[in-house]
């Protein structure tokens, strides 16, 4: 199983991205996909503003379809606060926070475009990112 940042998702829908074709090949290989319920507004909002409607349906009908399971972290809370608290000086923010924690309960395993962020948390253990 791999969870999925918001920015692979979107480097998968949007061919433009210079991790499009990275993006696709690691998703083709991952049998399970997760993606936080969390993230599923920073996602849409970022392909309805760069990529239009016409794509935001295409991700529309890839959850319909069942391409990523959704988790709705709502137990992982508390793991959410202490990752925000702990790294203030990122700032790591909830949807960030939220994907680590779904990550942790499930594998450990990130596909991820925003390194800075997610290399940091990375560093120390809890989760791997995956190229």
């Amino acid at each position: 199983m791999i969870t999925v940042d918001s920015s692979a998702a979107i480097a998968l829908v949007d061919r433009r991205q210079r991790c499009h074709s990275e993006a696709v090949a690691a998703l083709s290989r991952e049998r399970f996909r997760l993606l936080p319920a969390v993230a599923l507004t920073e996602i849409s909002y970022f392909i309805e503003r760069h990529q239009g409607q016409h794509r935001l349906a295409i991700f529309l009908r890839d959850l319909i379809d069942g391409a990523y399971a959704i988790d709705s972290g709502t137990t992982d809370l508390p793991r959410i606060l202490e990752l925000v608290e702990r790294y203030v000086d990122l700032p790591l923010g909830f949807v960030d926070a939220a994907l680590i924690a779904c990550a942790e309960w499930n594998g450990g395993r990130v596909l991820t475009y925003d390194y800075p962020h997610f290399g940091v948390v990375a560093g120390e253990g809890t989760i791997m990112l995956v190229q």
